[in-house]
C-alpha cells in the first residue's frame, strides 16, 4: 500500500506535471478503487465546446502565429498549450469554459462508484469537487526526474514544458490551503 486510504471513499490524487500520479493511481486501481483522470476529461470537454473555444482564442494565437486546429479539424492542444501557458489571463477563460464540464463528468463519476481517485493536477480549481474528497495523495518528484519523464512522454519543447512546470510551482501549497488532510508521497 502506497498510502493510507482505508475506510475512504474519495481520495485526489495531485501533484505537478511528470511527478508519477498516473502510477500511484494505477496501484490504487489494482486495491479496487475506481480512477477518474481528469486531464483526459479536459481532453474532451476540449472538444465539445471546439466552437467556443476556437472563437475565443484564435485572435491571440493568429497574433503569436499559432494554429490551433490539426488538420482533422479537432483542437490542436499542444498548441492550444503553448498560448495559454504563455498568457495566463487566456488560462483562466479557458478553465471558465470547460470546468463547468469537468465537474459535471467527475460529480457523475463519483455517484457511480463506492470507492473513487480523482486524478487531477489542479483539481483546487474546482473547489465543489476537491471539497468531496477526504485525502489528497500529493505525488512529487526531483524537478530533472520529472523533466526526463515530460520529456519523454509529452513530446513538448523543452520551453513549453518548463512554462508548464513554473505555473505549478506552487501546487502543494493550494492543497494544503484547502483543509483536506494532504499527504505527500515522493515518486522518484
Amino acid at each position: 500500500m502506497l498510502a493510507k486510504v482505508e475506510g475512504l471513499k474519495i481520495i485526489a490524487v495531485a501533484g505537478p506535471m511528470a511527478a508519477g500520479k498516473n502510477y500511484i493511481c494505477s496501484k490504487l486501481q489494482a486495491e479496487g478503487w475506481a480512477a477518474v483522470d481528469a486531464d483526459l476529461l479536459v481532453h474532451d470537454a476540449i472538444e465539445l465546446v471546439k466552437d467556443k473555444i476556437l472563437e475565443t482564442f484564435i485572435p491571440y494565437a493568429e497574433s503569436q502565429n499559432i494554429k490551433l486546429t490539426n488538420p482533422d479539424g479537432s483542437i490542436d492542444r499542444h498548441a492550444l498549450g503553448r498560448l495559454l501557458f504563455s498568457f495566463p489571463e487566456l488560462l483562466k477563460i479557458q478553465e471558465s469554459i470547460v470546468y463547468p464540464i469537468i465537474t459535471k463528468q467527475i460529480e457523475n463519476f463519483i455517484d457511480g462508484h463506492d470507492k473513487t481517485i480523482i486524478n487531477a493536477t489542479v483539481l483546487y480549481k474546482t473547489p465543489e469537487i476537491l471539497s468531496r474528497c477526504e485525502k489528497i495523495l500529493f505525488v512529487t518528484a526531483p524537478f530533472f526526474t520529472r523533466l526526463r519523464r515530460a520529456r519523454r512522454r509529452d513530446n513538448l519543447p523543452l520551453k513549453q514544458i518548463l512554462k508548464r512546470f513554473h505555473a505549478q510551482r506552487n501546487l502543494l501549497k493550494e492543497y494544503q490551503k484547502s483543509g483536506i488532510p494532504v499527504e505527500i508521497i515522493n515518486n522518484a
